[in-house]
């Protein structure tokens, strides 16, 4: 059985703890690899070596910096399908789909490649008489990214790129799920020229995760996973001194208006509902039908799944693959039984798909009616191939759905309607808004975040907001007088 171990000052460090996790095959069932789970040492190990490759990464130019983050960005292009393939292999989603999370990922490297520019500060000559007064951003020093399995290559490059720009040294403790993604991004930056200690991954459970939290060196945290995690390491990383984002769970709503070209926002609810098998905090989980377009609507989705091809992410026809692990996935298709028990229409049942009896981790698409904001499957954040239908007879109680939700990520509207589509835009209390996009995630140029419990912290991921996350604004007041103009003062300093 292969061992996935830790990347610590550009070398591979077998886990000397015993203990391991398994690592499958999503579309086989199969085990192929056992992954490491760190001792608090050998974190500590990690940030020690990224501590001390801090002071000499940090006094890097940033041209330097900008050329090796440009040497990287051709690196990790290069080798995009063998990251693809490593992401197909251990999390199931199809080749095509990992493909684009590379090409997603890749965006915030190009982003970061600007560095110089990200970091200019302020100037403002003669403040004050004789007085020049500036900013500068700094960074921080060792930060920590801890990623979830869905995306294992597009989230690390979200955080890394931005951090190790800015001249952070960086920890990634990726999913212990599908580790070996984090593994060749690690090896191929150092391929790049990035030097030794100014990226680490440890891998490991639990224990890793709380040593990280309390480890007195780390100075931040980059979170991506479940509300419960989320908040809780919120609470705890704040509690010891660290800046913290921790992007949360979803409930992303879709609501179609009358006047919508039901074909498309067919088509877009499906591609945004069992794409990635649902596995996304962006898809699509329930469709908000608002007054007479109900019927068309379902009928249109209906007709729409017996064409989705489920199989190996591997094989090209594929168009959906596996769930992660054999657990997730009989929890989804738990909800389709509850569904139906608390007065849900099962449309479509995934697991009467041919592809849940093979060995792997398969579930097809369900689709549910008539749902309602009491059942489990609309309250819950079911991350599956799991698609309702709620609905309403007016715009105003579409909105007030997602008004009343818990979850802020992402919320579309499909309509030809301009006045409509602003109105939506200005009032939803949701980070990202589509107007007839389903999945709206910012390009890397932007910043991806959402509001109520779907973001602890205050600051959105990558773009702009993640330059500022990883650096500290210093401003700096200097006068260069003429020893024979100075005098003793006691008035507080004031501008003239």
């Amino acid at each position: 059985m292969e061992q996935i171990h830790h990347y610590i000052a550009g070398r591979l460090v077998p886990g000397e703890s015993g203990r391991r996790g398994p690592v499958y095959n999503p579309a086989t069932g199969a085990k192929t690899h056992e992954v490491d789970f760190a001792t608090p040492g050998e974190v500590d190990a990690a940030v020690a070596a990224a501590g001390a490759a801090f002071p000499s990464w940090r006094a890097t130019s940033l041209s330097r910096r900008a050329e090796i983050l440009f040497s990287i960005r051709e690196v990790l292009d290069a080798h995009r399908q063998d990251i693809a393939a490593a992401i197909t292999a251990q999390h199931g989603k199809v080749l095509s789909d990992a493909m684009g999370e590379v090409a997603r990922g890749l965006e915030n490297v190009e982003f970061a490649c600007g560095i110089p520019e990200h970091l200019k500060g302020d100037f403002s000559e003669q403040a004050s008489t004789g007085i020049d007064v500036y900013s500068i951003r700094q960074p921080l020093g060792v930060v920590v990214g801890i990623t979830p399995f869905n995306f294992p290559a597009m989230v690390p490059m979200w955080m890394l790129a931005n951090a190790i720009a800015c001249g952070n040294t960086f920890v990634l403790k990726p999913s212990e799920k599908d580790p070996s993604t984090a593994m060749l991004i690690a090896e191929l930056m150092h391929d790049a020229g990035l030097p030794d200690g100014v990226f680490n991954v440890v891998n490991g459970d639990k224990v890793a995760v709380d040593t990280l939290l309390a480890h007195p060196a780390v100075q931040a945290i980059s979170f991506v996973g479940s509300t419960p995690v989320a908040k809780a390491i919120h609470e705890t990383a704040t509690r010891n001194g660290k800046r913290v984002q921790a992007l949360a769970g979803a409930k992303n709503h879709m609501v179609v208006l009358p006047d919508a070209d039901i074909d498309m926002a067919a088509d877009a609810a499906v591609s945004a509902a069992y794409g990635s098998a649902g596995e996304r905090c962006m898809a699509i989980s329930v469709v908000v039908a608002v007054g007479s377009v109900g019927d068309r609507l379902v009928d249109a989705i209906a007709r729409r799944l017996p064409s989705i091809r489920i199989g190996d992410g591997l094989d090209p026809a594929s168009e959906m693959g596996p769930l992660v692990t054999r657990e997730h996935r009989d929890r989804v298709a738990s909800y389709v039984d509850s569904s139906a028990a608390q007065g849900a229409t099962v449309v479509a049942d995934g697991r009467r798909d041919p592809a849940y009896d093979k060995p792997g981790f398969f579930l097809g698409v369900s689709l549910l009616d008539h749902v309602t904001p009491e059942m489990a499957c609309y309250r819950d954040e079911i991350f599956g191939p799991v698609l309702s239908v709620v609905r309403v007879d007016t715009y105003e109680e579409a909105v007030r759905l997602i008004q009343e939700n818990p979850w802020g990520n992402g919320a579309a509207i499909f309509t030809r309607d301009g006045g409509a589509a602003r109105r939506f835009q200005f009032e939803v209390d949701a980070g990202m808004i589509g107007i007839n996009v389903p999945i709206p995630v910012p390009v890397g140029y932007y910043s991806f975040g959402g509001w109520k419990n779907s973001l602890f912290g205050d600051t959105h991921m990558y773009g702009p907001e993640g330059v500022h996350f990883y650096t500290r604004a210093k401003v700096v007041t200097s006068r260069w007088p003429d020893p024979a103009t100075s005098s003793i003062d006691l008035g507080f300093p004031s501008t003239r």
